[in-house]
């Protein structure tokens, strides 16, 4: 009776914890706008089915994967019951079958299935079911803010997805890296441009804890991105105005600079495609160096009237001088779930 009575308070206190801690992220009401381009490692929490290929046997082609039900996009998290977090460990449990029906276990929407696949051994005698997946990724993108409290950011204002398939990729562990901007390619009417960025893997910043819709979230355990910087408040929606704002972004090397935009339309909060609103570069300087909003600008954050607004996240592929940002509520929001 006692040890449950205990056990109970214990709970109560835990959740009483959780509550408090919740309640103080939704009132955050200022952050520190970055602007600082990072490199980004991810590691997938199981083995991401990018593409499904035939296997080249003695008897001709076939795909057990396929055969089996599945799909690109599923995420493969075990094989005969054994966690796989690389394509290492997948293609192990495989060549461990010796050609024997083997279990997948596979996470589709959300949702997990098991289904059997019977692998086939290719012209070099190596079993295999027949995918090509992705375990990890690694890129640059845009720190947008930073609660000086607690080290809490976001970045990016969308999620990390697997360029083939589009999924979502679910998060196993992840880090943010220091990185400098080393060149330009320039955007282009139907030619998006990018930052070429150069991250030093030996000098982390900070952890990757989510990776969600509206942007990657976890904790800088290195300040100096941000020590010598200032809060600014945090924007209601309806505070929001179209009309002139600005960005903070790092396209070249280690500087940030503030460049100017308009914001030529505001979204509902509702908008299905997750756009808080729709920018327009006006800054010379930066359509000179840049042509408008490029990849690895995804996450640089707008401000208005000495508010963060948001955050910039996508470019109009047909006229890079143009682009959207997502709210800066909606990340917090996020971020605080």
């Amino acid at each position: 009776m006692q040890q449950s009575k205990a056990k109970k308070i214990a709970i109560s206190l835990l959740l009483t914890l959780m509550m408090l801690v919740t309640a103080q992220a939704a009132e955050i009401t200022s952050v520190i706008p970055i602007g600082h381009t990072v490199g980004i490692q991810m590691s997938a929490d199981g083995v991401l089915v990018v593409r499904l290929n035939d296997v080249q046997t003695a008897d001709g082609a076939v795909c057990p994967a396929r055969d089996a039900g599945v799909s690109e996009g599923d995420m493969i998290v075990k094989v005969n019951g054994a966690e796989v977090a690389s394509n290492d460990e997948m293609q192990k449990q495989i060549a461990l079958s010796a050609g024997q029906p083997v279990e997948l276990e596979i996470l589709r929407n959300g949702e997990t299935q098991t289904v059997t696949a019977t692998p086939r051994a290719d012209t070099d005698g190596v079993y295999r079911i027949g995918v090509l997946a992705r375990d990890s990724m690694a890129g640059i993108g845009t720190l947008t803010y930073v609660d000086p409290e607690t080290g809490a950011y976001g970045s990016l204002g969308h999620g990390i997805c697997d360029g083939e398939t589009g999924v979502l990729m679910p998060l196993k562990e992840g880090s943010v890296l220091y990185s400098v901007v080393g060149s330009v390619q320039r955007g282009e009417v139907g030619e998006p441009g990018a930052l070429q960025g150069e991250f030093q893997s030996d000098v982390p910043l900070g952890t990757v804890n989510e990776n969600t819709e509206s942007g990657i979230f976890g904790t800088l355990t290195d300040s100096s991105l941000y020590s010598s910087l200032e809060s600014v408040p945090v924007a209601a929606a309806d505070e929001i105005k179209v009309g002139e704002a600005e960005i903070l972004a790092n396209v070249e090397g280690d500087k940030v600079q503030s460049y100017s935009v308009q914001v030529v339309k505001i979204y509902p909060q509702d908008d299905e495609y997750g756009r808080g609103m729709m920018l327009r570069v006006t800054d010379q300087a930066l359509l000179e160096k840049t042509g408008g909003i490029v990849q690895g600008m995804s996450g640089s954050p707008v401000l208005q009237n000495g508010k963060i607004i948001g955050a910039v996240t996508h470019v109009m592929v047909n006229d890079p001088t143009c682009g959207y940002a997502i709210g800066i509520e909606r990340m917090l929001e996020e971020m605080t779930n």
